[in-house]
C-alpha cells in the first residue's frame, strides 16, 4: 500500500473515528489532520500557516456581522411581528398556521441567514401554537424544520459566505442573488403540499383580518425586512461590500430594535453579545482546522480521485451530477452543514467544473442538498431542535416528513438541471 493510500486513511478514518467518539468537530479536524502530516512529513509549520490562511480573507469578516445582526433581530422580537405579517397574507388559506409558518420562514431567512435560528425562533412560538390548534405535534415539527431550509438560500446566508471562500472568494453579491429564485421556489413547492395535506387532513383554516390591522402589521414588520434591503441592495448596487453590509445590518438592527421596537435593553444587548461570540469562536476554530484539511486532501490527491471514481461511471454531465447530489444527501445526514462546505467545495467544485457547471450554480446546488440534511436524522441539527419543542420523537417525526423530502428533492432536481432558476438575477444584475 502507498504511502499516499495509507495518509487518506488516517486522514479521513481518524476524523470519523473521532467523530464516532463525539469528539468537537474542530478538534476531529485537527488532530486528524495533524497525524496526517506527521505520517506524510509535511512540517507542523505549513500545517499553522494553511489554519491561519482560512480565516485571511476580508470577506470572511461578514460572517461575524451576521451572525450578531441575526441574534439582535431574533431576541429583539422580529420573529413575531413577521408571523403576524405572515398571518395576514397566507393565514386564511386551508391549514393557515402551516401556511404561516412557511412563509414566515421566507421572511425570516432573509434576516437571519440560519435554517437553526429560524427553527429556534419561529418554531419555539408556532409548533406550540399549531399543536393548540389541533395539529399533530410531528406535522408542525416537519412543517417548521423543512421551511427552515429557506434559510441557508435566501440572502444574508452564512453557508454562502463559507461556500465563497471554500470557493476561493466568489463574488458574494452574486451568490446572494442565486439564491432567491431557488429560496422562494422551495417555499411554494412546501405551500402547495402543506394546502394539500390540510385538505386531506381537514386542517382549520386561519383567521381573516381587516384591511386596517393589516396595514398596521405589514408596517411595523416593513421596518424589520429593510435589513434585507440594506444587505442585499447595498452589495448588487455597489454601494458595500458584503462585510460593510453585515456591519451596516448590525447598526441598523441596533436602532431599530432599541429605539424603534424597544424589545432590547442593556442586559439584553449583553446577552446577544456572548451568544454571538460562542457561536463565533465555534465557526474560527472550524474554519481554521477544515482549511488544514483540506489542504492534506489536495496533498494527496483526494479531489483526482474521487473524479476518476465519478467519471469511470459516466461524463455524461447530468449522470455526474446525479451522483454528486446522491453524495451530498448521504454525507448530509452524516455530518454538520458548514463542516461539509468547506471540505467538500475544494474537492467537488473542480469535477463539476470540468463538466462545464457554474460554480454560483454549483453553490446553490450544494446548499439546497445540505439544508435537507439539516432535517434527516442522525445528525439533521435543524430537526433536533424542533423535536425538542414539541413533545415528539424523532422517529416519529421523521416518518411524517417522507412527503416533504419528496418536495425538497424534487425542488433539487429542478435546480440541479434548470441552471436558469441560480443563473437568472446574477445574469440580470451583472
Amino acid at each position: 500500500m502507498s504511502s499516499n493510500s495509507i495518509g487518506i486513511i488516517i486522514l479521513l478514518g481518524g476524523f470519523l473515528g473521532l467523530m464516532a467518539l463525539r469528539v468537537p468537530i474542530a478538534f476531529a479536524l485537527g488532530l486528524s489532520s495533524l497525524a496526517t502530516a506527521w505520517y506524510l512529513g509535511v512540517p507542523s509549520l505549513l500545517v499553522a500557516q494553511r489554519m491561519v490562511n482560512g480565516l485571511y480573507s476580508f470577506t470572511f469578516l461578514a460572517v461575524p456581522f451576521f451572525i450578531l445582526a441575526g441574534q439582535i433581530m431574533s431576541e429583539g422580537g422580529i420573529s413575531e411581528r413577521l408571523v403576524r405579517f405572515a398571518d395576514i397574507i397566507v393565514g386564511r388559506i386551508r391549514g393557515g398556521l402551516a401556511q404561516v409558518n412557511i412563509f414566515a420562514s421566507t421572511l425570516f431567512g432573509g434576516i437571519s441567514g440560519s435554517s437553526v435560528a429560524d427553527v429556534a425562533s419561529i418554531g419555539s412560538f408556532l409548533i406550540p401554537a399549531m399543536v393548540k390548534r389541533g395539529y399533530k405535534p410531528e406535522y408542525a415539527v416537519a412543517v417548521t424544520v423543512t421551511s427552515s431550509v429557506q434559510g441557508v438560500l435566501i440572502p444574508p446566508s452564512q453557508n454562502m459566505i463559507y461556500y465563497a471562500l471554500a470557493a476561493g472568494g466568489l463574488p458574494i453579491g452574486q451568490l446572494f442573488l442565486a439564491g432567491y429564485l431557488p429560496g422562494v421556489l422551495l417555499g411554494l413547492a412546501l405551500m402547495v403540499l402543506a394546502y394539500v395535506l390540510a385538505v386531506r387532513q381537514n386542517h382549520p383554516a386561519g383567521t381573516r383580518y381587516g384591511w386596517r390591522e393589516g396595514l398596521k402589521t405589514a408596517i411595523d414588520a416593513s421596518i424589520g425586512l429593510f435589513t434585507m434591503v440594506i444587505i442585499v441592495g447595498g452589495i448588487v448596487a455597489g454601494i458595500f461590500t458584503a462585510t460593510e453590509s453585515a456591519a451596516v445590518a448590525v447598526v441598523y438592527a441596533l436602532l431599530v430594535t432599541v429605539f424603534v421596537y424597544k424589545t432590547m435593553d442593556r442586559a439584553a444587548i449583553l446577552r446577544v453579545l456572548r451568544e454571538s461570540l460562542g457561536t463565533l469562536a465555534m465557526v474560527i476554530a472550524i474554519i481554521m482546522t477544515s482549511s488544514a484539511f483540506g489542504f492534506l486532501l489536495s496533498y494527496l490527491k483526494v479531489p483526482a480521485l474521487l473524479a476518476e471514481a465519478i467519471f469511470m461511471v459516466s461524463r455524461e454531465p447530468w449522470v455526474v451530477l446525479l451522483a454528486i447530489n446522491a453524495l451530498l444527501i448521504v454525507l448530509g445526514m452524516l455530518m454538520d452543514m458548514g463542516v461539509l462546505i468547506l471540505i467538500l467545495t475544494p474537492i467537488l467544485l473542480p469535477i463539476v467544473k470540468s463538466i462545464g457547471v457554474d460554480p454560483i450554480h454549483f453553490g446553490v446546488v450544494l446548499l439546497i442538498n445540505l439544508g435537507i440534511g439539516l432535517c434527516t436524522p442522525p445528525v439533521g441539527t435543524s430537526l433536533i431542535v424542533g423535536c425538542s419543542i414539541a413533545p415528539t420523537s424523532i422517529e416519529r417525526t421523521t416518518r411524517v416528513l417522507v412527503p416533504f423530502y419528496v418536495v425538497m428533492i424534487a425542488v433539487l432536481m429542478l435546480v440541479t438541471y434548470v441552471p436558469a432558476l441560480s443563473l437568472g438575477l446574477p445574469s440580470l444584475f451583472r
